[in-house]
């Protein structure tokens, strides 16, 4: 047998030969590390088209714009989070249609989950139509603030985002919210980020003030724990409880609500909102107070914002903008944001910023 056969056969044995094995971990894989390893796989996933346009639905115009305080920036127009027990990522396309792709293995009915939670059957350019007929300013807006929705989330979910939210700031908000998500079912791991299935009632009922006070919630710690104990004590469970003021009207809702501990008119409204199918729910903050006196009230301007006045400026929305009062306020509010401020021309961008105010009566607390 001549050399070069030789080197042919050796090389033909090398590269049958199987690669060795990598060494044994120093601890085995558990299901959680599996999970992350599987879940951060996103690139490889199936993205399904969702038959959103960009006009129907903008992720970054719903998402970070104080909502919700779950779902999180895992790529380029793309958001990540989690409705019930399924971990879910939504992108824009190229030509801005929306798209998703699911993470967890419990895939049953994820497709509905999703649209409910996107209130996808109401129709954005039939609303803003009405609303843009109404309002000279909502119509100029509508041309740079497209597809801004709102959602409808899970009534606890949205209960304890917004105990959290209350006389606080975003990032903080944000903090504290990552750490109640913590405490419920870990689903997966996806461009950085951990996400879990929000806690039930009973998992947070295991959760002490302390420990609550020890991450940094200061006094929201004992309105949370308060508000747990009182859910768990309503007939047939606290959860349904909450999905049962769905069926009632605004101002009953609002008295329900504001029953619970740490649960002022301002929280409740944002729950109303974005939970509980109250399309016309004000929540007045500063932000909503200034948009008020520049362009729906301006009698009142230099006036200090008291509980009366906001009932006002609630009643003065649904007059300008009717049943879906919620969703105008909340283009409005967003375009009061900085990061949107930034691209409005300037004729749509008046508002001066002042130092917050608090609303006089309110259920705040200083830490």
């Amino acid at each position: 047998m001549n050399s070069l056969n030789l080197q042919v056969r050796i090389m033909m044995k090398r590269k049958r030969s199987p690669k060795p094995l990598p060494p044994p971990p120093s601890t085995p894989p558990t299901p959680q590390t599996q999970s992350r390893h599987s879940t951060n796989l996103s690139k490889s996933r199936l993205w399904i088209p969702l038959n959103l346009t960009r006009q129907d639905l903008s992720l970054p115009l719903t998402f970070p714009t104080g909502q919700t305080f779950r779902w999180k920036n895992t790529a380029p127009f793309q958001y990540t989070g989690v409705i019930g027990s399924h971990l879910v990522s939504l992108k824009h396309l190229q030509n801005g249609d929306v798209c998703y792709s699911l993470h967890s293995q419990s895939n049953h009915d994820a497709k509905t989950a999703l649209l409910d939670f996107l209130n996808a059957d109401v129709s954005l350019a039939d609303t803003w139509e009405v609303f843009s007929a109404n309002d000279e300013r909502f119509a100029g807006l509508a041309q740079h603030l497209g597809g801004a929705r709102v959602l409808r989330q899970d009534p606890f979910e949205c209960l304890i985002q917004f105990m959290c939210s209350s006389n606080n700031h975003i990032s903080r908000i944000t903090k504290m919210v990552d750490y109640v998500s913590s405490l419920g079912d870990y689903l997966g791991h996806v461009e950085g980020f951990d996400f879990h299935a929000f806690p039930t009632l009973h998992q947070l009922s295991l959760v002490s003030e302390q420990q609550l006070r020890d991450a940094g919630f200061g006094y929201r710690a004992k309105y949370i724990v308060g508000a747990v104990s009182a859910l768990q004590s309503k007939p047939g469970g606290g959860e349904e409880w909450l999905h049962s003021l769905r069926k009632l009207d605004l101002q009953d809702v609002i008295s329900e609500l504001s029953k619970l501990p740490g649960v002022g008119p301002k929280v409740a409204a944002c729950i109303a909102l974005y939970s509980l199918d109250q399309h016309h729910a004000i929540p007045v903050d500063v932000h909503v107070w200034r948009i008020a006196q520049k362009y729906l009230l301006p009698e009142l301007a230099g006036s200090k914002l008291t509980l009366k006045l906001c009932k006002r400026v609630a009643e003065a929305f649904v007059t300008k903008y009717g049943k879906y009062a919620g969703w105008a306020q909340a283009v409005l509010f967003i375009a009061e944001l900085p990061s949107q401020k930034a691209i409005l021309p300037e004729h749509l961008r008046t508002i001066k910023q002042a130092k917050p105010a608090k609303i006089e009566n309110s259920e705040e607390e200083s830490e």
